[in-house]
This record gives C-alpha cells, sequence and structure tokens, in this order.
C-alpha cells in the first residue's frame, strides 16, 4: 500500500495559498487517475482511494490543519504500519518552483512536517515544492497569501508527475 498525503489548510480562504500547495499536488495526482476524494471522520481527512498495478493507493489531505498534520498521518500509520508513505509540501526554504525529494529526515522549518515528524517519527518519504521566500513579508503571512495560478500550475503538475512516477 502506499499513502500519498498532501499538506495544507482545508477552509476555503486557503484555497491557492503557498501552504495549500501539497493539497494542490494531491488533487493534481487524484485527477489524473480519476480519484474523488470522501470525507473519513476516522482518518480526519479526505481519503481517495485507487488501485495502480495491483496496489493500492490512497490519496489524503488531512483536515487538522497544517500545523497538526501528524494527528491525521498518525491514524494511518497504526493502521497500516506497513505502508509507503510520502508527504508533499510547500518549502519556503527552496527556490520557488524546484522540487526536491527526500526519502527521510527531521522536520526542518516546517511546521507540517515536524507535527508528522513528533507523531509517527521521521521514516517518510517527502516532496518538497520550493517556494521561495518573501523577505518583505512576514512568514506567515507570505505562505498564506495566494499564489499565481499560471505560475504554480506547470509545477504543481511536475510534482504530480514525480511523485506518481517515483511511486510505480
Amino acid at each position: 500500500m502506499k499513502i500519498i498525503v498532501g499538506l495544507g489548510n482545508y477552509d476555503e480562504k486557503y484555497k491557492n495559498t503557498y501552504h495549500n500547495i501539497g493539497f494542490d499536488v494531491v488533487d493534481s495526482i487524484a485527477e489524473k487517475l480519476g480519484v474523488t476524494f470522501k470525507l473519513k471522520k476516522t482518518y480526519k481527512s479526505l481519503v481517495g482511494e485507487t488501485t495502480i498495478a495491483g496496489e493500492k493507493y490512497l490519496l489524503v489531505k488531512p483536515l487538522t490543519f497544517m500545523n497538526n498534520s501528524g494527528e491525521a498521518v498518525k491514524v494511518f500509520k497504526k493502521k497500516y504500519n506497513d505502508a509507503r508513505i510520502l508527504v508533499v509540501a510547500d518549502d519556503i526554504d527552496l527556490p520557488r518552483g524546484s522540487i526536491r525529494y527526500k526519502e527521510h529526515g527531521s522536520g526542518g522549518t516546517h511546521n507540517g512536517f515536524r507535527s508528522i515528524v513528533n507523531n509517527i517519527g521521521q521514516e517518510f518519504e517527502r516532496v518538497k515544492v520550493g517556494i521561495g521566500r518573501d523577505i518583505f513579508m512576514d512568514l506567515k503571512d507570505f505562505v498564506l497569501s495566494k499564489y499565481d495560478k499560471e505560475v504554480f500550475k506547470p509545477i504543481i503538475e511536475k510534482a504530480a508527475v514525480e511523485i506518481l512516477d517515483r511511486l510505480r
């Protein structure tokens, strides 16, 4: 089993913000695979399911808000202990538009990754989408600001394809 978790904040006001890039990448994957999401209260998430080449995939968008993402991921880890978990999110420390894969590691400066590490440890894969940093804006204001859809749509699509290629 493979579980792809996109990090973000589930509320209309956060749609198309930098901090919701993880949700947007998972939405792109769902669109490519023809998957729809359903509310799964037990998992504290929206979950989409599919099978590829005989292997089950879960697409996950936690409803715990970014800083508590680990609470939702912990539920999946507990139920599917042997599953391969890949988490995708924004990263202000990477140049805008870059995509970086890490097999495991610390939570770094990202509160969503920190929450996951605190709940399940460091053994999960990460795909980080670089959003850069606006040195003139407060960090919180920047990550919660809207991104230019024309600029980020191809980056989101590329991240979705890279994730699917990596997991196959």
